[in-house]
């Protein structure tokens, strides 16, 4: 509301008004509570107190602000009651104590701590584990820390929950997760260092020289991934597809260097033609057959804590998408057994984007899709990450119930967010464009309130980093 709607006191106070005990507006001197996403307590004249949290401020002529927000819940003895929240009439407002801000996370057993409280570093900004059993959207701009801030995630998870993980990891960045870092080692960090040395991490690379290599056997592939691989289109390319439909019986007990001797030796046309295609196509010196080596599915089935999946490796482009489209029909095939586990898919926009049009890109986005609007009650929960949300499919964007973004300077990418996450508050999602490397807006079911925080070090090493630009030494002469 106007501040010419609100009596202000004397300065350094704030008063504030509710009509429904849900919400509330207030006015007030510059240097009162004037910031999105700042807690305040407001207390009423018959002493009774509320936490609220601004989430819109605009600046009035005269040099005082007005502005509203939401009420968090009643203060009692008893601590937070969410939903004890009533209207006022009146109501002082002040900075919230973090002793006050703390009761927010404790009360919805938020125990997954991401860093601190923008505004309040005395006060852990701290994500609620339960809800991963929702979609959730990561994003945020080159340079924002995006990979490095997930990862800070990643380890909170691996600490404080049981949810297994498969990490879809195109750049490297997560390829050391079992290994601490020097913060890592460090005695404030002792106890989650050694829980994290406990868990059954796994991290399976391109084959080569890896003692784990990421291998996928392509007869477990259901048939409408076999003809994806094969570029074979049911009707286009009928003869060929039948031949396969009929010859998967036999090919997974033959090494990949048998199967077109078999195919050119048969009498039939098509026989010959499906190996012409899979010659051309040079599937046989694929490196991610796995024939008689376990498989990537095979791993997947014993539930490690985390499965980190190093898809940037392989010689051939088309070879990271067979992995994902192997692993995600294998859990998609296997639902019905409702065992939890967390997709994370890193640079999402590389297996989600609208635009790719290619058989195995299509196959692989529709799989997402369908995992997006039917798996959350199999236990299958997403987690996307991504710089660009314009580049993931509207499908699968707006199956998100928990969104985090860390900086974004693209109008179109806010305009995008604020569309499709409509419980984001708009104004505490501007404050994004001014982020500093490091800092988040976490909005959704996963945080019991709008939060705004600073992402705290990372225990394990993080792989990918950017390779530095060499400096020369102070005072060297040139050559």
């Amino acid at each position: 509301m106007k501040s010419s709607q609100v009596e202000l006191p004397a300065a350094d106070t704030s008063y504030a008004l509710s009509l429904d005990g849900r919400r509330f507006t207030f006015g007030a001197v510059v240097s009162g509570a004037a910031d999105h996403g700042q807690f305040v307590t407001l207390l009423s004249p018959d002493g009774r107190r509320q936490l609220g949290q601004v989430d819109a401020v605009t600046a009035e002529p005269g040099g005082t602000v007005s502005g509203e927000g939401a009420l968090l819940g009643a203060i009692g003895e008893s601590g937070l009651d969410a939903r004890g929240t009533f209207p006022f009439g009146s109501a002082e407002v002040v900075t919230a104590e973090p002793s006050m801000i703390e009761l927010v996370y404790a009360t919805a057993g938020a125990t997954l701590n991401v860093g601190s409280v923008l505004g309040a570093d005395a006060v852990t900004a701290r994500l609620i584990p339960q809800r991963f059993n929702r979609h959730t959207f990561w994003c945020g701009q080159s340079g924002s820390g995006k990979s490095y801030a997930l990862g800070v995630l990643i380890e909170q998870l691996l600490v404080r929950t049981r949810l297994p993980m498969v990490i879809f990891d195109p750049n490297a960045d997560f390829v050391r997760l079992g290994e601490l870092s020097a913060h890592g080692e460090e005695a404030e960090s002792a106890e989650e260092a050694a829980l994290l040395q406990s868990r059954d991490i796994r991290v399976l690379r391109p084959a080569g020289d890896s003692a784990d290599p990421l291998l996928v056997r392509f007869t477990e592939l259901s048939m409408p991934s076999k003809a994806a691989v094969l570029r074979l289109d049911p009707l286009a390319d009928r003869a060929e597809y039948n031949e396969l439909l009929h010859f998967e019986r036999t090919i997974g007990s033959r090494s990949p260097e048998e199967i077109i001797p078999r195919l050119l030796r048969s009498e039939s046309p098509a026989a010959r033609t499906l190996a012409a295609r899979i010659d051309n196509l040079r599937l046989i010196d694929w490196e991610l057959w796995a024939g008689d080596r376990p498989a990537v599915t095979d791993i997947i089935r014993e539930r490690p804590d985390a499965t980190v999946l190093d898809l940037g490796g392989f010689n051939h482009p088309d070879e990271y998408l067979v992995v994902a489209l192997a692993v995600l029909d294998e859990l998609w095939e296997r639902r019905e057994e409702r065992r939890p586990i967390l997709i994370v898919i890193d640079e999402a926009h590389n297996l989600c984007s609208p635009e790719n049009d290619g058989p195995l890109e299509v196959a692989v986005r529709e799989r997402i899709t369908q995992i997006a609007a039917e798996g959350r009650k199999f236990g299958l929960w997403l987690l996307l990450s991504t710089q660009r949300p314009s580049k993931v499919a509207s499908g699968i964007l707006s199956q998100c119930d928990n969104v985090a973004v860390m900086r974004m300077s693209s109008p179109a990418d806010l305009t995008e967010l604020a569309v499709r996450f409509g419980f984001a508050p708009a104004a505490m999602l501007a404050r994004t464009t001014g982020f500093r490397q490091g800092e988040a807006f976490f909005a959704g079911g996963f945080v019991p309130a709008p939060t705004l925080a600073s992402m705290r070090t990372r225990l394990t090493v993080e792989g990918g980093v950017d390779v530095r630009v060499p400096l020369r030494a102070e005072g060297a002469r040139p050559r």
